[in-house]
């Protein structure tokens, strides 16, 4: 991803256009923690990408001190991006996100899948997010998962699947899925962000199960009437 004025300069317009306490470019550049942290991480990427990767490493540490926001200088950040507030967002490694996407504070864009089957650390394990998308305060966004164009993510959501583009999603009900340490090895239950893979949703699977009962209820009806 090549930084440039032009890509500053979007980055500078995006928050005057979607942050109405902001009135002016100069008042974004003074006073946008958002912008701030994105000017840092441009530059952070473009040492990452160099191969000077300890040092974007402790820049963007320095970043999130001075912003209260981390990305990750290895993530992929497309043009026009917004972070209102700020403050809690995280962006992990291998997230890849669009242009013209809006965060807003305490975003989580986390990844859940560490090691692959030949235990090494798996290459892709954070979200891609698509264009124009929007995330609201406290959404939690887990896993190599994709978040398809102009897609609105609701305030606290958990989203743990893909989402279809031009699509809202939206709830945070918490149930017991799985054991982490049942059936497995002493030392190998550790699931980031708590997020078991493969694990079945039990309400997901009593709903599919109640719609196969009523698909075939219906069948037995129109049977019976003919």
């Amino acid at each position: 991803m090549k930084v440039n004025f032009k890509t500053i300069q979007q980055d500078i317009d995006a928050v005057v256009a979607r942050d109405p306490a902001t009135r002016s470019r100069l008042e974004a550049v003074i006073c946008s923690s958002g912008l701030h942290s994105i000017m840092f991480h441009r530059f952070n990427h473009w040492l990452w990408n160099h191969d000077f990767k300890l040092t974007a490493r402790i820049l963007s540490q320095a970043a999130r001190f001075l912003t209260g926001i981390e990305i990750h200088p290895g993530a992929r950040i497309g043009k026009g991006f917004f972070i209102d507030h700020g403050m809690g967002v995280v962006i992990g490694e291998t997230t890849e996100i669009g242009d013209n996407v809006t965060m807003y504070h305490d975003v989580t864009l986390g990844g859940t899948t560490v090691f692959g089957k030949d235990g090494k650390v798996t290459a892709k394990r954070h979200p891609t997010i698509g264009n124009n998308v929007i995330i609201g305060s406290g959404a939690q966004v887990l896993g190599p998962i994709k978040i398809g164009n102009n897609a609105k993510i609701g305030s606290n959501a958990i989203v743990t699947k893909d989402v279809d583009a031009d699509t809202t999603v939206v709830g945070m009900a918490a149930h017991r899925v799985a054991e982490l340490n049942r059936g497995r090895k002493k030392g190998k239950a550790f699931a980031a962000y708590a997020v078991v893979e493969h694990a079945k949703d039990p309400l997901e699977e009593k709903i599919l199960q109640l719609e196969n009962e009523v698909a075939e209820l219906k069948k037995m009806l129109n049977s019976r009437e003919k």
